[in-house]
């Protein structure tokens, strides 16, 4: 069981509004260290010069996907058993079985509570302390 406050995150979308409810939402929850990005490319930067635990990552963003980047992490070794954790505004059954196929951990839909976001995070890590 982690403690929430040693899992260093990392919320990756271009939308200000959704970073800010994901942020408070991970804060709510215990999460001390919580990044931001404002695309896959910078969020993909970021990876490269920093360990994160989890990275919950939109779908429609410009630049690079959360696909994209899901696959660009899977393929790096230092990064690739990062938690990755997709959100995305529909079910898209299909952008969900192609999430999977590259190895996301879990998918968030938008819109969504924090106890949702904290079960969505439990199935990945296990019951939070």
């Amino acid at each position: 069981m982690p403690a929430a406050a040693t899992i260093n995150c990392l919320v990756v979308d271009d939308q200000q509004t959704i970073r800010s409810l994901v942020r408070s939402g991970l804060q709510e929850l215990g999460f001390k260290t919580i990044h931001e990005a404002i695309d896959g490319e910078e969020g993909l930067r970021q990876m490269l010069t920093r360990p994160f635990g989890l990275v919950i990552s939109d779908f429609n963003m410009p630049k690079l996907d959360g696909l994209g980047l899901l696959r660009a992490v899977r393929s790096h070794p230092p990064i690739q058993k990062t938690a990755f954790i997709m959100l995305t505004g529909r079910a898209d059954k299909d952008l969900v079985q192609r999430a999977v196929q590259f190895g996301v951990n879990n998918y968030l839909v938008k819109p969504f509570t924090v106890a949702i976001l904290q079960e969505k995070i439990e199935a990945v890590f296990g019951k939070l302390t």
